[in-house]
């Protein structure tokens, strides 16, 4: 009998425990450690966040869908790793702290064959002095986030129907931060809501991102494809936003953010300050803080986690200039190098290297997007990780089955506005997510599976995508045959 702890039941974390607990026997244990009690399809938050949704329709109880699996689920958050053991005992722990309410605050060592790390991220909004909800901005990274934005909007839609003029901003509150394009998709949905509540004509909206330039996604960009015409990214976006009247700034760091004020730094046009009523700004990510130990009690965090928290796996993470690095520099299993049964998937593990091309202020901070890796391919790399696992508690010696972002290509639908008559979505395809330019010596990525469309169609498989996700993550019947 094997143990497989799973820590983290986002998307990748969720998908991995589902499929692990499919492929191994009934004898092997599969046990998820989360903190929340809830799952939360989070691309849906854009839409709980405008108002279309509520929060009990992008999230359920874990418990009761575990519980059905025969998956053993404790509410609780990882505290440290204990990899070689501990003490006179060689065998793998992991130290979880309960926040259950019947158990809050309770410590339990639990031991573990293999292990995937699939925390995701910790919300850094301390990065930017009065950044977050509770603060001087909201979000959509959670549920209960975008419940607080849909809120806030309704208020400024109801001042805009008295006749006041509101101000809107909407993008990333730091120069490293990560996820351009959730806030690309809440500002197009933002713009067509005050549209259909007939207030546009009162609103100013302003996208503020710490992309060189619009349409990067931290994904150094893309080239569509279409009849065969190329295009860059960047025109797709700025058309999207100069058709809705949408203004941007870019190679924007948020240095802090006051009520209706946002003190702003461009690399191009220094110091500034931007106005608003409404600020809707995405924080940077790190690591979750876990920290790591040699079975004599010695510190060994920094041999499993890179500096920003994330773990650090089978890829190649020397320091060298940005023109040097390679698409083969990315994970393919997502290993650890110091422990074959440990694993990091989805926003977890440590990319090598920014996609995008790093840019510097004079203070030496990036502005520039981290890799994003949520999504698809954190679905993908998720599945890839159990497939391994389960193959080597069959007998394998070591993992087969690779999830290289550089290898892999990714599909995004993102909606620009919620109406199944009126509404449109942008499909984008791309292949691969990290551009591979000994392949494609020209953009980077094959041309003819990178493409893009805005339309209805677009909206109306967002929708089908979201009840097909949500009843995937329910693991209810065929669940199994919905590809990630």
């Amino acid at each position: 009998m094997s143990r497989i702890v799973v820590l983290g039941a986002g998307v990748s974390g969720h998908t991995a425990a589902a499929f692990l607990r499919r492929w191994l026997s009934k004898r092997d244990e599969v046990i998820v450690v989360s903190p929340q009690p809830t799952y939360n399809w989070i691309p849906s938050n854009i839409w709980v966040g405008v108002g279309l949704m509520g929060k009990e329709q992008v999230t359920f109880p874990l418990a009761p869908v575990y519980r059905k699996a025969n998956i053993d689920f404790k509410q609780a958050r990882a505290v440290a790793l204990f990899p070689e053991g501990k003490g006179v005992d060689p065998q793998p722990l992991v130290e979880i702290e309960y926040t259950a309410p019947d158990r809050s605050g309770g410590h339990e060592l639990v031991k573990y064959d293999y292990l995937i790390n699939a925390t995701g991220p910790k919300l850094n909004f301390d990065a930017t002095p009065g950044l977050g909800p509770g603060k001087n901005s909201v979000s959509v990274c959670t549920a209960d986030h975008a419940v607080e934005a849909a809120q806030l909007l309704a208020e400024k839609v109801e001042r805009m129907r008295r006749g006041e003029r509101q101000r809107f901003v909407i993008g990333v509150g730091h120069g490293g931060a990560t996820c351009e394009g959730a806030a690309f998709e809440y500002v197009v949905n933002l713009e067509f809501e005050l549209r259909a509540r007939k207030v546009r004509d009162k609103a100013d909206i302003l996208f503020l991102t710490n992309e060189y330039e619009v349409g990067d996604f931290g994904v150094n960009g893309v080239h569509i494809n279409r009849g065969g015409y190329v295009t860059p990214g960047r025109i797709f976006a700025e058309s999207l936003f100069a058709e809705r009247g949408i203004r941007w700034i870019t190679k924007a760091h948020v240095r802090g953010v006051e009520p209706g004020l946002a003190h702003i730094e461009t690399l191009d046009k220094g110091l500034g300050e931007v106005e608003f009523d409404m600020a809707m700004l995405l924080p940077p990510f790190t690591g979750v803080g876990i920290r790591a130990y040699g079975r004599d009690g010695t510190d060994r965090t920094s041999d499993l986690f890179a500096p920003n928290g994330f773990m650090k796996v089978d890829a190649d993470y020397a320091k060298k200039p940005y023109r040097e690095w390679r698409a083969k520099d990315w994970p393919r299993f997502y290993q650890s190098p110091a422990h074959k049964n440990l694993f990091a998937a989805g926003i977890a593990f440590a990319p090598p290297h920014p996609i995008s091309e790093p840019h510097t202020n004079a203070e030496g901070l990036m502005i520039s997007p981290a890799p994003p890796r949520t999504g698809m391919p954190s679905a993908m790399i998720g599945k890839a990780v159990a497939r391994n696992i389960a193959d080597m508690v069959s007998g394998s010696p070591g993992p087969a089955h690779a999830a290289s972002m550089a290898e892999m290509g990714a599909a995004c639908v993102a909606s620009a506005g919620a109406n199944p008559f009126t509404g449109t979505a942008a499909s984008l395809t791309v292949f691969p997510i990290v551009p591979d330019f000994e392949r494609y010596p020209e953009y980077g990525r094959d041309t003819d599976a990178t493409f893009g469309e805005i339309g209805l169609a677009g909206h109306w498989i967002k929708i089908l995508l979201h009840h097909l996700f949500l009843h995937k993550a329910r693991m209810r019947p065929g669940w199994q045959w919905i590809p990630e």
